[in-house]
């Protein structure tokens, strides 16, 4: 399903080129209790009910005891023919709205090639990456402004940061309630919608709310269809978004899935010092 296009300028394609010539290329070459508010809030399953609890889930998180979760992401891409996964696993604190993550590239294209795990630290504002590719020393770390970039880092790293992956859906519209399924042991409600992207950045938190106001920008539409996956608390334990790229090439499509466990687990997230920040040229890899 195509469901959200850049624009066909200049920054949709220097995304496009970060995005998958960055990180993908590298690749080609238990819990707190939120509240008896929360819960209720949750036993509204359709309707505008459904609408409201699942704009809620950002809050929730940030606002539960447990504060913090255990993560697992997957970024799936389509191009033409060729698809490619890149995995993360991690921690992440939504007060702090901070996180710290091992991302795992799939082999080259002909299935030969290993490719180091890139750590990824998330911060509100800020994405670094370690390991990030040629042209970069080893015991160096890249910084990456994300609301500067006409995504909000949203696709950039090969991982949709889990706050912003939450924040999102405070522009849920047209919701459906699918039903109750089972996820690893846990009762969820399953809701399908679109968030208004737009809508949801003039709502998100203020940490926040700068990446996501640059993606309102960057996107040509503000339409993103998701699946959510919420607990009887109200708390999001997985969450799909369904992105689409518009490029002077093929389209490439994007499923980012976040998938969140393990609730309260600690949380230690130092940032790199200035001094090992890299600050050279990065080789984004062979240009047509």
């Amino acid at each position: 399903m195509v469901v959200q296009q850049h624009r066909s300028g200049g920054g949709a394609r220097a995304v496009c080129a970060l995005a998958v010539m960055g990180v993908m290329a590298a690749a080609a070459g238990c819990a707190g209790d939120a509240g008896g508010g929360d819960r209720a809030a949750a036993d509204d399953r359709a309707g505008a009910g459904a609408v409201e609890v699942v704009r809620r889930a950002a809050a929730v998180l940030a606002g539960a005891k447990a504060g913090s979760a255990q993560v697992s992401t997957s970024m799936e891409t389509a191009a033409g023919g060729t698809r490619v996964t890149i995995r993360g696993r991690g921690t992440y604190d939504f007060r702090a709205r901070s996180g710290r993550l091992r991302v795992v590239l799939p082999q080259d294209a002909a299935g030969e090639e290993e490719h180091r795990p890139i750590t990824e630290l998330l911060a509100p504002g800020a994405l670094y990456m370690k390991n990030r590719g040629a042209g970069v020393p080893a015991d160096k770390w890249v910084r990456i402004d994300t609301t500067a970039l006409a995504d909000g880092n949203l696709v950039t790293g090969g991982v949709t940061d889990p706050m912003a992956a939450a924040e999102l859906l405070r522009g849920a519209r047209a919701v459906t309630y699918v039903g109750e399924t089972d996820l690893a042991g846990v009762t969820v409600r399953h809701y399908r919608g679109t968030a208004d992207i737009g809508r949801a950045a003039r709502l998100a938190s203020a940490p926040s709310r700068g990446a996501l106001m640059a993606a309102a920008k960057g996107f040509g539409t503000d339409a993103v269809p998701f699946d959510a996956y919420l607990d009887e608390q109200g708390r999001l334990r997985k969450v799909r978004h369904r992105f689409s790229f518009a490029n002077e090439g093929p389209a490439v499509q994007a499923v980012s899935t976040t998938l969140l466990y393990g609730f309260g687990v600690p949380v230690s997230v130092p940032l790199p010092d200035e001094r090992d920040i890299f600050t050279g040229e990065i080789d984004q890899g062979p240009r047509k």
